[in-house]
């Protein structure tokens, strides 16, 4: 595994549905909260809150929370274009950058997270385990707006689960 990237992994997925409706799973709190977040709160550059349905834009901060996942994971948005491309802090002082492309009747998910320290804990938990996370809530995602279904464990009593 000499040659293995620690730093940054990317992850995609097509999900037949619009471009407004992908880009809104991103970065509205309504509609993260559909499939990723148990709740989300984004603030402006003065710290007050901004309304659920309002689109996110560079130089917020959010707080995000999980269902059967401690602690909250705060962090800013540094990038927003209103259409296709979002960036954010996550992990630390990690970059998460969101990329929407429209393929056929599909919009393409690319999530690339960047900056991922090399020390053996975030190797652990920042690499491989953001790595796992995304992978299933990007699965989820496509769940949610294809399907209806969301597949989050919502239940603290199931320890370990893959879609904690």
């Amino acid at each position: 595994m000499n040659d293995f990237d620690w730093s940054s992994f990317t992850r995609r997925i097509a999900v037949k549905a619009t471009m407004p409706q992908i880009y809104d799973a991103w970065t509205t709190a309504v509609e993260i909260e559909k499939w990723f977040l148990s709740s989300a709160e984004f603030s402006d550059e003065q710290k007050c809150l901004i309304d659920r349905g309002q689109h996110i834009l560079k130089g917020m901060n959010y707080k995000w929370k999980w269902f059967t996942y401690e602690p909250a994971e705060t962090g800013n948005i540094i990038e927003a274009n209103g259409k296709d491309l979002l960036k954010f802090s996550f992990a630390g002082n990690c970059l998460v950058t969101v990329k929407l492309s429209e393929q056929e009747d599909h919009i393409m998910v690319d999530l690339t997270q960047s900056n991922i320290p090399e020390d053996e804990n975030s190797k652990q938990n920042i690499r491989l385990g953001c790595d796992t996370g995304w992978c299933f809530y990007l699965i989820n995602l496509k769940s949610v707006y294809e399907g209806g279904i969301d597949l989050r464990n919502k239940n603290a009593a199931f320890k370990r689960v893959v879609n904690s």
